[in-house]
């Protein structure tokens, strides 16, 4: 595959990357498996003064590391900074509590003294996509830099530059080599690399059927593996919502990132009596968003990340609406050279309709009526996908109990997704298993390595 930086704004082919060989394979398999076994004599503390330079560096750098995000992939050039900066976050919490989250879990049993120890299992492999080029990296990275397993990393091929400017800035802050090995491999050659003995785990975060292939693999090579995967998240708008909180936020839970978001909420689920109201309102706020060069802070559309993207999702929709799907709004073009596509609502999307349980990876929202609560949760569940979802209620413990009803990972309420160091994210049915971030995602890739002493009690 090439791994090139075109520059979805202007189309500009900026820089052409060299594929990697097997014999740098086979260079960093040994690099990072030497690194390892370093590790495993020293104390997750020694590592922590590293993470928090690699933080350091990301807020002092934000503005520059965020122009690679945004030329490489046409992020707003405000959000590419909110990515630098909540990946520094992320980096400095796992540094604070890394080291405590790995201490010893002390047992009760009448067999002796036990305990369980969490240790470093080895080399690992990322596959990252690239809508969150750096975030999506430091998930997997700043844990298990903290644990001691080291990690080659294949990124998307589209986001070659933002990898190369992540493990550059990793470098920078003092990680040793092997730490985090950037590659341009193939697929071929990241088959390769979970079947080497010298690696343990592979992190996969992408799409269902990239996800289904890579673990495929690992699951012939018994390595865990953790799959972050598609979403055709719901929005459920139940009716005791505060409507004031609702048009706050339901038109950026779909755009942020041209909607290309993987746990963006895609489905807008709305009581019958409210349903004309929702759609009046989504239509005027798509209508103000403002096209143009995701480098000046003014444009508040950016283009998606490259031609195939675009005519993927354009794609879909034709398929939603040649299948009986209403355009409410949207789906024209935008007189822009870039990979402009405009804000859509569709509608009357009924199950036997491909966009019924399809992800549309692009601002396109898909608005349902229901006429009861049960029928909303019914909508919602009826998914392959089980990422994400949000409910909205004045009452707290009404839209709880709803939530807990929900199949999926990850349920907010009264606000969009969010994501945080302390937060774990994941989800189930065809969005994948696993979680990162929090200690749960630091506990993916460890040894819970038991240990009794029979003749102590």
């Amino acid at each position: 595959m090439a791994y090139q930086t075109i520059n979805p704004y202007t189309n500009d082919l900026l820089k052409t990357y060299p594929n990697a060989t097997d014999a740098e394979l086979e260079s960093a398999l040994n690099t990072s498996d030497q690194l390892y076994q370093t590790w495993r004599e020293q104390a997750p503390v020694t590592r922590q003064a590293t993470l928090h330079q690699l933080a350091t560096l990301m807020r002092t750098e934000k503005h520059a590391l965020a122009q690679v995000l945004t030329t490489e992939m046409g992020k707003l050039i405000g959000e590419a900074e909110a990515e630098v900066t909540l990946c520094a976050d992320i980096a400095d919490y796992f540094a604070d509590h890394g080291a405590d989250m790995l201490q010893p879990t002390s047992l009760t049993t009448s067999a002796g003294k036990a305990y369980y120890a969490k240790q470093a299992v080895g080399i690992l492999v990322m596959v990252e996509p690239w809508n969150f080029p750096y975030y999506q990296i430091m998930r997997v990275f700043a844990p298990n830099y903290m644990v001691g397993n080291p990690m080659i990393l294949k990124h998307a091929s589209n986001t070659p530059s933002s990898a190369a400017a992540f493990a550059d800035v990793v470098s920078r802050a003092g990680a040793p080599a092997g730490s985090l090995t950037n590659l341009f491999i193939s697929y071929d050659q990241v088959k390769t690399a979970i079947a080497d003995k010298r690696v343990a785990g592979v992190a996969l975060t992408g799409s269902e059927r990239g996800g289904a292939a890579v673990a495929q693999e690992a699951g012939a090579n018994l390595k865990k593996s953790t799959m972050e995967l598609g979403g055709n998240d719901a929005f459920i708008i139940l009716d005791d919502a505060d409507w004031d909180l609702v048009k706050q936020v339901a038109a950026q839970a779909r755009l942020f990132n041209t909607g290309q978001v993987c746990s963006a909420s895609k489905r807008f689920i709305v009581m019958a009596d409210r349903y004309d109201d929702f759609l009046a309102y989504l239509k005027t706020e798509f209508a103000k968003v403002q096209p143009g060069d995701p480098l000046d802070p003014a444009t508040t559309l950016a283009p998606m990340n490259s031609a195939r993207a675009k005519q993927k999702l354009q794609k879909q929709v034709d398929e939603a609406i040649a299948a009986g799907a209403h355009v409410y709004a949207g789906n024209q073009p935008i007189d822009l050279p870039g990979q402009f596509f405009q804000p859509t609502i569709l509608t009357d999307i009924t199950k036997d309709n491909p966009a019924y349980d399809q992800e549309m990876f692009g601002p396109v929202a898909a608005v349902y009526q229901v006429h009861s609560e049960a029928e909303a949760i019914a909508l919602a569940n009826d998914s392959s996908y089980g990422l994400g979802s949000t409910v909205f209620s004045n009452d707290p413990e009404h839209a709880d109990r709803v939530a807990q009803q929900l199949e999926a990972g990850m349920t907010t309420i009264n606000r969009a997704w969010i994501t945080a160091p302390e937060l774990p994210f994941g989800g189930v049915k065809h969005s994948g298993y696993g979680r990162e971030l929090y200690q749960l995602g630091l506990n993916a890739f460890v040894n819970e390595h038991l240990i009794l002493n029979a003749t102590e009690k």
